[in-house]
């Protein structure tokens, strides 16, 4: 019965994390339009599971794209399974690629802050390791100012 109980609760988990299919606006096969993306800013968040995060910052009106990955460590394109190794130093990441007029980097600073536990190191939910870490890469000076004001 327990066996029975951690499947189905880990096929919840998973299925809790799973990307909408009808937002086209989001995959790699649909780049942002060169002439546009001056009008656009990025913002890059480390907030647990990748996918997690990006099903939030994908609904945000004003985001024109989000997309997973990993950064921040000392190995070249890591694969998936480097990186649960726990061995590359990497962080799951989401880059968000948002409309300045119509949502600001405030705004995506408190949806970070709000959907998820930066107080619970190396670990988001069940995800537990140090690419689950809570992390903001700023771009700019003042998004670093902006993260560190939220911080505290």
């Amino acid at each position: 019965m327990k066996q029975l109980f951690s499947i189905l609760f880990s096929f919840a988990a998973l299925v809790s994390c799973a990307q909408p299919t009808n937002n086209k606006k989001t995959t790699a096969m649909n780049p942002i339009d060169p002439a546009k993306a001056a009008q656009f800013d990025t913002a890059t968040f480390g907030a647990g599971c990748f996918w997690c995060v990006e099903a939030i910052f994908q609904r945000v009106k004003g985001v024109e794209q989000v997309l997973s990955g990993y950064g921040g460590g000392h190995v070249e394109n890591p694969t998936y399974e480097q990186v649960c190794d726990k061995t590359t130093g990497h962080v799951e990441l989401c880059r968000i690629i948002y409309d300045p007029k119509q949502v600001s980097f405030d705004e995506l600073l408190e949806i970070f802050w709000k959907t998820h536990d930066p107080t619970t190191p190396d670990r988001q939910g069940n995800d537990v390791g140090p690419q689950y870490r809570s992390v903001v890469f700023y771009h700019n000076e003042l998004q670093r100012e902006r993260a560190e004001y939220y911080k505290n």
